[in-house]
């Protein structure tokens, strides 16, 4: 059993358990979830030990992109838990992340999910409500975007950033439906991609998963293409590029 009590004139509570004093401190912040979107493609196609390389990799650029007053809570798995003070510095430091991102040609396309509240903060860790919303804000985004509450889009538009209203979302164990708005951080292209196994359009939003070759990146409607692309992605990568020709009307070959 766990027992809190306040310290008189400050927002810090002093919890025990089994005699342990726990300090915790009740702060204000936003939080933000930035996740590898398709890592389970990438693990998939290239395997356990690089899948590894890349998501350490992508916690020490997310160090690298930190601000003044931001902090990387922890990395969990292919996912960072980031803080910033305020709802401005956490769309700005997920920018940088974006940007930094899009230089690796290692990384896959990310997403986000940003909300601004209260939380306690204990022995370096996070935790609470707003934690966990920002957590299920995060879930919600596809690869490539970028979701926020109201606070992170009013932040948002304040900086010039358009913003999409979502409509109220159910979102999974919150009790009450939550305002989501899209945040328009755009990195890269924006076009519609080929799969370059099948050849077909490739919704960015449900993509299965992207990978980077010879500092291209190719997006996947299924695992199945992305493992066949993996298996000889020279070959792929050339007929990607090649255009398709069309066959003659009557099915014979010109003379």
């Amino acid at each position: 059993m766990i027992n809190c009590a306040g310290l008189q004139g400050s927002g810090a509570l002093v919890c025990w358990a089994g005699g342990v004093s726990l300090l915790s401190n009740r702060i204000r912040a936003s939080f933000g979830f930035i996740d590898l979107a398709g890592y389970t493609a990438l693990t998939e196609v290239q395997g356990d030990e690089d899948a590894a390389d890349v998501a350490i990799g992508f916690a020490k650029l997310t160090r690298a992109a930190l601000g003044p007053g931001d902090r990387l809570v922890k990395s969990i798995g292919d996912a960072v838990l980031v803080t910033s003070p305020d709802p401005a510095s956490g769309v700005d430091l997920v920018e940088r992340v974006l940007i930094a991102a899009a230089r690796d040609i290692r990384l896959p396309a990310l997403r986000a999910g940003l909300h601004h509240g209260e939380a306690v903060e204990r022995q370096g860790d996070v935790f609470g409500a707003a934690v966990n919303l920002a957590a299920r804000v995060a879930a919600e985004a596809h690869a490539g975007e970028v979701l926020g509450t109201e606070p992170i889009a009013d932040a948002a538009r304040a900086a010039g950033i358009p913003v999409a209203p979502l409509g109220n979302v159910v979102l999974k164990n919150v009790r009450q439906s939550v305002p989501l708005f899209s945040l328009a951080l755009v990195v890269g292209a924006t076009d519609t991609p080929v799969d370059p196994v099948c050849r077909q359009p490739v919704d960015r939003r449900g993509a299965s998963g992207t990978l980077r070759y010879r500092g291209m990146e190719f997006w996947f409607c299924s695992l199945t293409c992305a493992a066949a692309f993996a298996s000889n992605p020279g070959w792929h990568a050339a007929e990607s590029l090649r255009p398709r020709s069309l066959a003659p009307r009557d099915g014979k070959g010109s003379a």
